[in-house]
């Protein structure tokens, strides 16, 4: 897929997210990359790039005090080749696109990888 298509499914990932997070969504730049960086590997700890598919990077909003301000915006990376080797239709692209973006902005919010993970399992299961 070329990258103005992945991109144009990450804007409508975020267009299609509820208002009150959509409003909330402060400080906080979403970018589209090929793939991670070994910084970024080494962070999550995981030894290869296509095991990544989206990095949220800065501070969550349940931990901003009242010092916060004046700081660079949080970023969302959105990784394309991880996501397209694991997928294998352009319906599938977008389906994990909006999984991968929800999962980030949940971060964003204060949601730790344990829970994430926790509540996407039993999604799963329910076949959510």
């Amino acid at each position: 897929m070329d990258r103005e298509k992945f991109e144009t499914l990450v804007v409508g990932a975020i267009d299609n997210l509820p208002l009150e997070f959509r409003n909330k969504l402060e400080n906080v730049d979403v970018v589209v990359e090929d793939w991670p960086t070994s910084g970024q590997l080494k962070k999550v700890k995981l030894s290869h790039p296509s095991q990544l598919l989206g990095l949220y990077q800065g501070v969550p909003q349940t931990k901003r005090g009242r010092g916060y301000g004046l700081v660079p915006p949080d970023k969302i990376s959105i990784f394309q080749k991880p996501i397209e080797g694991q997928c294998h239709s352009n319906e599938e692209i977008g389906v994990k696109i909006t999984e991968v973006v929800c999962h980030e902005i949940a971060h964003h919010f204060g949601t730790d990888e344990k829970t994430l993970r926790r509540i996407e399992d039993e999604r799963h299961r329910k076949g959510i």
